[in-house]
């Protein structure tokens, strides 16, 4: 499947998505991007949707600006998984047990942690750069520094919404560990302070949508951007990390006799910004939903939390800026969906999975989403599926 190309105002809208099926105030978003003076490309992907500003599941290139609603508030959200050495065979008839402790030992929701996460103290964990990324802290917008508290609890917790632990089983049969979380609280303050500060901005008084306000290259504002976005995003790999070393030594301890090996971690953002060259050209590509997909780059897709998720490889399609989507994508909004849906739907549409079967996660059933098969055959020239996995226990917040 390759790309649609609709007309936009002053770059084409590349579409891994059937543009009939996206819903009009998304397609007006991408129309909206598409006037940006400093816009040098779009690309959709297929699990796109309406979002602020800036459409889920949309790469979006820039040339000598940053767009923070084209990030997102999550700053760094994304995924993590790992393989493990256990087998389906070895995992317990009742999952109940498991899931009790991953909730016991990562905290879910608004939970943090009572006692601060040493990462010195977890198993194998890579501590190098940790006091100086804490040090960082100080220089960022002086509005949020006197959350660092909060910021330290939190580090090493999931969140709430689409967030989730998993263990999942692949077509072979081998267990694999996989999560979904960004940057927690401070995230979204800094993000929503830098939001506030570009829509202020003289250049940004004519855009067609005012969420759509940038940063210009080469001002206080863009430095000051810059900086604390890259903090939050390490940030939030800081905090997969740490909850996949937690989730490890839950697993370690629940299969002892089996002693689990794990392999080399797969983790990619899917809400981040990185300075990339196309044609010559250095852009700022922002990527809201949507994940690196560079020729070889191992990727995770996830699905809803009653379908399969795919491990995938890039094969480094420039024309949508070497990137692909981040998961299945929603088709009705939370609201529409626990309008619809009743615990009783959400029980038979994750039935065979250890999870909430509760009015609280009514808005996360498998319907409120896109399929992801669907998803995955869109995009069969932006990946390769490596494995695909099916969760068998699943954790929200």
């Amino acid at each position: 499947m390759s790309y649609v190309e609709v007309p936009g105002a002053r770059v084409p809208i590349r579409m891994w998505a059937d543009p009939a099926s996206v819903e009009p105030g998304a397609m007006q978003q991408l129309r909206n991007v598409a006037t940006l003076p400093w816009v040098r490309g779009l690309a959709v992907m297929p699990d796109v949707h309406y979002g602020t500003g800036a459409t889920v599941g949309s790469v979006i290139a820039l040339e000598g600006a940053v767009c923070p609603a084209a990030v997102g508030v999550d700053i760094g959200c994304g995924m993590s998984a790992v393989k493990t050495s256990l087998t389906a065979n070895d995992l317990p008839g009742d999952l109940s047990r498991l899931r009790s402790r991953i909730e016991q030992a990562i905290p879910v929701g608004r939970g943090t942690h009572d006692a601060l996460v040493d990462p010195r103290r977890l198993h194998g964990y890579p501590t190098a750069g940790w006091d100086d990324f804490w040090g960082r802290f100080e220089r960022t917008a002086e509005a949020v520094r006197f959350r660092r508290g909060r910021a330290e609890q939190q580090m090493g917790t999931l969140g709430s919404g689409n967030h989730f632990e998993e263990v999942c089983v692949d077509t072979s049969g081998s267990v694999w560990l996989m999560l979904h979380s960004g940057s927690r609280g401070i995230g979204k303050e800094l993000a929503e302070h830098h939001i506030g500060i570009a829509q202020k901005l003289p250049h940004n008084q004519g855009l067609v949508d005012r969420d759509l306000s940038v940063f210009v290259a080469d001002t206080p504002q863009m430095a000051a951007y810059r900086e604390d976005l890259f903090w939050a995003q390490e940030y939030a790999r800081h905090n997969r990390s740490i909850m996949m070393a937690l989730l490890k030594d839950v697993v370690r301890r629940e299969f002892r006799k089996a002693r689990v090996t794990f392999e080399p971690e797969i983790s990619a953002h899917h809400n981040y910004v990185a300075q990339e060259r196309y044609e010559g050209v250095d852009l700022l590509v922002t990527r809201k939903g949507a994940i690196r997909a560079g020729t070889g780059e191992y990727g995770i897709i996830p699905g809803s939390m009653g379908a399969g998720s795919y491990i995938v490889k890039g094969l480094g399609n420039e024309a949508a800026f070497n990137s692909a989507s981040h998961g299945a994508g929603r088709r009705m909004s939370r609201s529409a969906a626990k309008r619809r849906y009743t615990v009783k739907d959400l029980e038979r549409q994750t039935r065979g999975v250890e999870c909430r079967k509760d009015a609280g996660v009514v808005d996360e059933i498998p319907a409120a989403y896109k399929p992801i098969e669907q998803v995955m055959e869109r995009q069969r020239d932006l990946v390769e599926v490596v494995a695909k996995l099916k969760q068998v226990v699943c954790v929200k917040g």
